[in-house]
């Protein structure tokens, strides 16, 4: 059987625990439950029975997720393991081999790799720098057939952060219309904006979406593992069939954890820190580029904690990314593990020291690449 591997996944979780500073990872630095709790006490944690939970999430869990969505109810609402586990259930339940799905490039693989193993053709609509990493509607709609069953958005993008317009949202569920086709919108980072409005959701839009988010980035509780897809009923219910199948159902203390974090004021402080976080990392970043003799390029950053840093080498990015663990003990993730070479994901969501001292071992990299070049064309 051929099998594609999830080649991102598989080199962080390869070398995450023996670098000094990871920057690979897709969401600020994580709160703690501290954080959480405060206000609150220990109770809620230490009297919670620790019997099976509800197996589709918590009714309260699913009563706070449904109030983020506009016309949406707790029974449009099935909690999962991550956001992972609601991506791996829509692949598992709509795709058949042949069948056609589009997603975007650069991006997170998942769907990509599921669709794949799932004997489907996979068609990528690409995003490019020289237009700001903004989508070109028109090209998806070219790919797009009668046999498409499922084109897949991320937005905001991961690693771009480029947010799709109202006008954009329209046409792309305008040629899921046209084709049938179901809509999977990964909203991860939606709460991840930095000088605008929370991006809107897909929800509502069309009959055929389905929904998925978690506390992992926007919120910085990427240790619960607590996610979930918002579909019409029928199709949770279909998505909960699987769910069974796969994990039964999500921690209890973890989906304790994210009713309290999902009370507006904590809401609200969760987002805050985050984005005060990403905004600080991001003016570090900028200044880091500039001062790198056009070695690195990075456009502006609009949302999420992560910059999709473009490089001048001729190093393919997996070697590049390696190099770095390996001379400057920094992890960075490979665009081309994303989908579009010549490019490095770097998380910025730290405390700005952090993010300063990884990029200046990055820097000293560079340079002594830089150098090692000329000596070689010198020769």
């Amino acid at each position: 059987m051929n099998f594609q591997n999830f080649d991102l996944e598989y080199f962080q979780s390869q070398w995450e625990r023996t670098v000094e500073i990871n920057l690979a990872d897709s969401s600020v630095k994580c709160a703690n439950v501290s954080d959480l709790l405060a206000g609150e006490g220990p109770r809620p944690l230490l009297e919670l029975p620790l019997y099976y939970p509800e197996v589709n999430g918590t009714a309260l869990l699913r009563e706070r997720i449904a109030a983020l969505y506009p016309n949406a109810s707790a029974v449009n609402v099935l909690v999962t393991v991550g956001a992972a586990q609601a991506n791996w259930m829509v692949c598992s339940t709509l795709l058949e081999p042949g069948d056609e799905v589009i997603v975007v490039s650069p991006g997170y693989r998942q769907v990509w790799g599921l669709a794949k193993n799932a004997g489907c053709r996979v068609k990528e609509t690409q995003l490019r720098r020289e237009n700001n990493w903004r989508m070109d509607v028109g090209e998806l709609e070219s790919l797009a057939t009668a046999k498409m069953k499922l084109i897949s958005i991320v937005n905001p993008n991961n690693p771009t952060g480029s947010i799709l317009t109202p006008e954009e949202m329209r046409r792309i569920v305008s040629i899921c219309q046209k084709t049938g086709a179901w809509l999977h919108a990964d909203e991860v980072y939606s709460g991840t904006e930095l000088a605008a409005d929370e991006t809107q959701s897909f929800w509502g839009m069309y009959e055929r979406v389905i929904c998925v988010n978690s506390m992992s980035k926007a919120y910085g509780l990427a240790g619960l593992r607590i996610g979930w897809a918002v579909a019409p009923p029928e199709m949770v219910e279909e998505l909960w069939r699987r769910h069974e199948y796969a994990v039964i159902a999500a921690a209890g203390p973890s989906m304790k954890l994210a009713e309290i974090a999902l009370q507006p004021a904590k809401r609200k402080m969760l987002l805050d820190r985050q984005r005060r976080l990403s905004r600080e990392g991001h003016a570090v970043l900028e200044q880091w580029v500039r001062g790198q003799a056009g070695r690195f390029s990075v456009s502006k950053a609009v949302a999420t904690s992560i910059a999709f840093v473009g490089y001048n080498f001729d190093m393919p990015s997996a070697e590049l990314a390696d190099h770095i663990r390996r001379k400057a003990s920094v992890l960075v993730a490979p665009g081309g593990y994303l989908g579009t070479e010549n490019h490095l994901r770097i998380t910025v969501g730290y405390e700005p020291e952090k993010v300063r001292k990884a990029l200046d071992r990055i820097g000293a990299v560079a340079e002594e690449l830089a150098q090692t070049n000329v000596a070689a064309v010198r020769r």
